[in-house]
Order: structure tokens, then sequence, then C-alpha cells
């Protein structure tokens, strides 16, 4: 009978007990998820005790006045335990990084799982149910758990995901940021990125390679992690050299890496309208031969342009590296390494045919150039100047108006990364494109927008740059991104927006725009990740008259007091800072302040705050301490 009962739909305290007992099984979590993992793991595993003695003692569910109610919140809960299951195992396997830049959906999911079960528990009569004393107080204390965790979504690891914001922007990331990740995420040795290899080019196949860009980065961020481990452990590099020189079979090419064609590891492949990848001097040969067919589907193509495969090309070098195979575009020559004068020779030949191709009106070939000059300029300085000296800046800037939204989305990337490099950020600039990169804020797709923000904030770094921005109204455009953005899209709207803020001008069009309200949401919602970028932008609006009274009438004081008392140190010096300029002449917020526990709360701050945050917290304690006098306070 238990058998049966365990393969029932029957919501009983014996299912119920296995269903902890599988999630309990589990295998411990080693990726970024693992503290919100264990979390849940934890808590429901705390569940196990009431429902075994339900099932020992057949009550809860089986009879009785409470037994459809109980039914019903057993019913829910196994639901929830179900769904529980399945999101467990989806984060605790493939891809580390693939998890590690979905960590804000990862958060959301565990979150849902933790109301889902809470609501579930709340439907239980623990009080009417046949269980000891001892086994219904640990409920409701579990319960208890499940509330406070459902009131407030975990946070993910701020840490990690600013190191992944600062290795996905900056082209020669910080070694320290490197090193954090590869700890983080159990990337600690070649056999462990190996494996990481492989995980992703498994995502790949089983996704179809969307979305594109993430996989580019992934591979790309796993060839860092590989350098910096080698870097660390030099030993190892010359071990895996000799190991790669002393095999004596090669090995096996994953049949996606092959060309259709000359059945070969591809060197160059890319992507036909039917979606088939091809080695490029194969398929060329082909269409040049008088081919209108897909040489593999045989279905008629739609036309004949050629797509670099980005991804496949970052994975098979990936592969190639593994597994000590030499990468197809050093075969056959004498050096390993190219001199960078040779490099850049042949480079230049390539982006004038590229740039060829951005100045005609096929807007397939556009899209393509585009892509291709995108990802050039974000693979290193060299080419950066490469790509602005040959002339590309302007054909860019006026791509940034084309009717082709992937076209747009190019156009804009490719500035970004352009824009790294600072004589380019003038150049930028002088072609006219700030007017058109708040265009594509405005009404571009959101990774268009996103990426526009982005390069405003890179371009912003100039101080008469930031007069520009803001005359050309960009702010409104960038609080709308704040509000509706993605995580990182709201992250690159806040970094911009502070920055342009810095300049008194667009403190005024900032707190006109409305950008005090967004402001104040994102500092009462911890679990968003954006309270540090919102007190950063509200400290410095504070020191306008027109921002302290929009700030004011905002009524932040309780969340701000609460920041002194539990924030990181910069967010304590932040609050303490906004809390200076609201209570500065203003006996209404001191008041208000000191009846919320400000004084206490900046007496600890004192002694352990920043030097800045230290100097707010003393002058508002003087400013308490006059005030106290006064027949109101």
């Amino acid at each position: 009978m238990e058998t049966e009962d365990r393969r029932s739909d029957e919501p009983s305290p014996s299912r119920l007990v296995e269903s902890i007992k599988e999630i309990a099984g589990l295998p411990e979590c080693r990726n970024c998820c693992k503290r919100m993992y264990g979390n849940l793991v934890r808590r429901i595993k705390l569940l196990s005790p009431l429902f075994e003695e339900l099932r020992d003692g057949g009550g809860g569910g089986g009879g009785g006045e409470v037994g459809e109610e109980a039914r019903r919140g057993f019913e829910m809960l196994r639901d929830a335990l179900d769904s529980a299951v399945a999101v467990l195992r989806s984060v605790n396997q493939g891809s580390k990084l693939y998890q590690a830049f979905q960590i804000n959906e990862s958060a959301a999911k565990f979150h849902q799982l933790t109301g889902q079960i809470e609501a579930a528990l709340s439907m239980i009569p623990y009080e009417r149910l046949d269980v000891s004393e001892e086994v219904r107080e640990q409920i409701e204390l579990v319960h208890a758990q499940f509330k406070r965790a459902n009131g407030r979504m975990d946070s993910p690891d701020l840490q990690l995901v600013m190191d992944l914001d600062i290795t996905q922007k900056d082209r020669e990331p910080d070694l320290a940021a490197l090193k954090r990740l590869s700890e983080k995420l159990q990337l600690k040795t070649l056999n462990d990125l190996k494996k990481e290899s492989l995980a992703i080019h498994e995502l790949v196949i089983s996704s179809g390679g969307e979305p594109a860009d993430c996989f580019e980065n992934m591979a790309w961020l796993l060839r860092k992690l590989k350098d910096s481990v080698i870097r660390e452990n030099p030993e190892l590099d010359a071990f895996e050299s000799e190991k790669g020189s002393i095999k004596h079979r090669s090995p096996v090419i994953p049949d996606d890496f092959r060309c259709p064609i000359s059945l070969e590891l591809m060197k160059d492949p890319v992507i036909v309208s039917t979606g088939q990848t091809y080695e490029r001097s194969c398929i060329q040969r082909w269409l040049d031969a008088g081919h209108k067919t897909c040489p593999k589907t045989q279905q008629t193509l739609l036309h004949t342009a050629l797509t670099p495969n980005y991804v496949l090309k970052s994975l098979i070098a990936l592969w190639c590296e593994s597994n000590g195979v030499e990468l197809p575009e050093k075969q056959g020559k004498g050096k390993s390494r190219r001199s960078g004068r040779v490099a850049s020779e042949c480079d230049r030949a390539a982006i004038d045919a590229l740039l060829e191709k951005l100045a005609n009106m096929n807007l397939e070939q556009q899209r393509g150039a585009a892509g291709e000059l995108r990802l050039l300029a974000k693979r290193n300085a060299d080419n950066r100047v490469c790509i602005a000296e040959a002339g590309a800046i302007p054909l860019l800037v006026d791509l940034l108006s084309s009717p082709d939204s992937r076209t747009q989305e190019h156009a804009v990337t490719a500035l970004l990364n352009l824009s790294i490099n600072d004589s380019n950020k003038g150049t930028i600039v002088n072609a006219g494109a700030i007017p058109d990169i708040v265009d594509v804020l405005k009404k571009g797709s959101m990774e268009a927008r996103e990426n526009a923000a982005a390069t405003l904030f890179s371009l912003s770094v100039v101080d008469e740059n930031k007069v520009a921005i803001g005359a050309a109204g960009a702010i409104p455009a960038l609080i709308r991104l704040l509000c509706e953005g993605t995580p990182r899209g709201k992250k690159d709207a806040a970094t911009a927006i502070f920055n342009l803020s810095i300049y008194q001008g667009n403190k005024a069009r900032a707190i006109k725009a409305g950008i005090v309200g967004p402001l104040i949401r994102l500092l009462k919602d911890p679990g968003g990740g954006m309270v540090d970028e919102a007190l950063a932008i509200l400290a410095i609006l504070a020191s306008h008259p027109e921002g302290k009274m929009a700030i004011s009438q905002a009524e932040p004081v309780p969340v701000l007091v609460e920041v002194i008392r539990t924030g990181s140190p910069r967010n304590r010096e932040n609050a303490a800072a906004v809390l200076w300029s609201l209570c500065s002449g203003d006996v209404e917020q001191l008041k208000f302040a000191k009846d919320l526990g400000a004084e206490e709360v900046l007496k600890e701050l004192m002694e352990s705050g920043t030097d800045r945050a230290k100097r707010k917290a003393g002058t508002l304690l003087e400013l308490i301490q006059r005030a106290e006098t006064a027949p109101d306070l």
C-alpha cells in the first residue's frame, strides 16, 4: 500500500514525506545559487516531522471535521514541492556561467516557490491536527520562517553581480574580479573549465544558439577565466602542453563543429538563410558554382548573404584549447603568434571591406558588417583604434537611424565598444551621434536602449558632453529605462543618470522629469538589487534645492534610517548624506528622524562608518542636540 500511495497523486502525508525526502536527497549546490538553494532545502526539510507523525498516526486529511481543509493545504503543498524539485534540479546542473548570468531570474523563481509553500502552510490547521505539541511548535516556527522569507526576496550575491557586470563592460577585466568569479563559480581548475566548456556546448546545441550574445559573452568569459587560472598556476599550462604533445590519437571532433560539406573542423563558420552553418570557403564555392539551395536541407535560399556564427566559432576555439588541438586559424603558420603589426595590417584590410558593406544600401550586408565591427571593437584596444582610423564611426552613426532593429542594435553597441578609447569619444560626438543615440534610447529595442544608455554614460565621462547629452533630452528616456528595463538595463540607466547629474543643470532636468519617485521605489525594494544606485543618485540630487524638496515630499526618512542601521558602508554613507540634506534647516524632518531612532544609529555610524559618513553623522547629531531645546522636539 505504501508503494501505491507514493505513486498516487493524492496529497497524503506519505506522499509529502516522500517529496521532502526527494528534496533532502538532492546533491549540494556548488554554483552561484548555493545560498538560495540551501535556504529553501533547509526550510523544506524542517517540514518532515509534521508529515511523518501524521503518516504514522494516520491523522490530518483522512477524515474528521478538519480533513477537507487539511487536504486542500496538502494539495497546494504537494504542487509547490513538485515545482521546487524541478527548480532545484534546473539551477544545479549544466553551465555554471549560464546560471550566473540568469541569477536574477533564479532569485525570482525561489521567491515564487517560497510564496507558494507559505500560502499552502497557511491553509493547514495545525491546531486541529493530531500531532504532538513539540511538532506543532516546530511547524509554526518553520511557517514563520517561510512568511518572513516571502516578505523579502533573497537578493543575489551583489559581489557576483558586480563582478559579472565589470567583466562584461571591461574588455580587459580586473584580475581580482576574475579570481572571485573563479572561486564563486567553482571553476578553479582546468578540469573544471573543460567541463564548463562542454556544458556551454550542450546548452548552445539544445537552445539553438539563442540568445547569441549571451553565449558569446559566456564563451569570452570562460577564456578569460582559463587565462586567470593558468596565470595563478603556470605549471598547469606546461602540464597541459606536455600532455597535448604526447597524444597519439586526435580527439573526436563533435559533429556540430564539422562543416556538412567538407566534414572538416570549421575555421570560419557562417550561417545561410535556412539556419544551417557551413565553413565559409566551402559554402562560398557552392554558391559561386550557381547553386541556389542549401546543401544540407535542399531548401531554396531566400538570399545568399553569409552571417558569421560567432558563438560556434568561440565554442570551437574553446574545444580546441581544451583538447590540445591547434586552433584552425593558426594551422600552417610558422609562428604561434603573429606580430601586432602584421595583425593590424590584416585587420585593416578586413575592416575596409566591412566599411564598404556599411556604405552600400544592402540591408543584409549592413547588418552583417555592423555586427562584425561590434565584435571586433569589443575584442581589443588595437581594433578600436584601427576601426576608428578607417572611418567607421560616421557610417555607424548613420546606421543608428536604420529601420532594421538588429542593425540599429549592432551600430549602437559598436559605438559603445569604440567609445572605450578616449580619443574615439570626441570622434563619436563630432559625428553628431548624441541626438541619434538619444533617439535609440527612446525608441529602440530593449537591447538597443540598454546599450544606448551605456554609450551615453561612456561619453559623459567628458564634462562638456554632460551638457550636450542633457540638452538632447536623454534624461527622461533614461528614467523610463530605469523604471522598465531589465536588471542590466536599469543599472546602465542609473550609472548614466548619476554621471550626468554631476552637472548642476542636469540635476534640475532629472528632478523635473520625475526621477525621485522611481528612486524611492528602488530604495524600498532591496530584492531589486538597485539600492546602491538609487542612494548614490539621491545623494547627488539632494544637494540641489529642488531635489531636496522633491526628496522630502517622498517621505524617505524611515528607509534612510533603516539603511544607516543595516546597510553596506557605502550605502550608510550616502543615506547619511541624504538625511543631512533633508534635515538641514528643517526641524520637522529632524524631529521625525529622531523619533525613528536616528540618534542611536548615527552614534553607531560615528564609530564604524567611512570618514565621510562619520562627518555627516557628527553634523546630524549636532543638529539634533541643538534642536532638543526647541519646544516641539
